[in-house]
C-alpha cells in the first residue's frame, strides 16, 4: 500500500519518525513468517524512505471545529508537506498505520489517502 497525507512543514519529520518507529525491530530477511505490525517506508534493504514535496493547503473550519491552526469560519492557508511512503503489511495492519497517523498528526481531521498497489 501507499499512504499518502499532508501535514504542516514544521511537523513533517515528528509525524513520519512516529510513522517509522512503528516497523518490526527485526530485519524482513531473518524469518519468513510475517511481522505482527505493518513495515512503514522500506524499501528492500532501505528504512525511513518517504517522498516530501512542498505545497500550500487551505481550509475553513465549520462551526463546531477545534482548529490547531486559524478559527472557525476563516479560510486558512498553510505551508504543507505532501507525504508518500509505503506501508507493507494486512489491510488491518494498514488501518493500525492510520490510526497512530490520526493520533499523532497535528490537525484534528487528517488528509490521507491509501492506494493498493500491484507488484509487476
Amino acid at each position: 500500500f501507499k499512504l499518502v497525507f499532508f501535514v504542516p512543514r514544521q511537523n513533517t519529520q515528528v509525524v513520519l519518525s512516529s510513522l517509522f518507529a512503528l516497523n518490526p525491530t527485526r530485519s524482513p530477511s531473518v524469518s519468513s513468517s510475517p511481522p505482527h505490525s505493518a513495515t512503514v517506508g522500506r524499501i528492500g534493504l532501505y528504512n525511513g524512505c518517504a517522498f516530501v514535496s512542498q505545497g500550500t493547503g487551505q481550509f475553513q473550519p465549520s462551526e463546531g471545529a477545534i482548529p490547531t491552526i486559524g478559527e472557525v469560519g476563516k479560510p486558512e492557508m498553510v505551508e504543507e508537506d505532501r507525504v508518500e511512503t509505503l506501508v507493507i503489511g494486512t489491510v488491518e495492519q494498514v488501518k493500525e498505520v492510520v490510526k497512530e497517523l490520526k493520533k499523532i498528526h497535528p490537525y484534528e481531521e487528517v488528509a490521507y489517502d491509501v492506494y493498493k498497489l500491484e507488484d509487476i
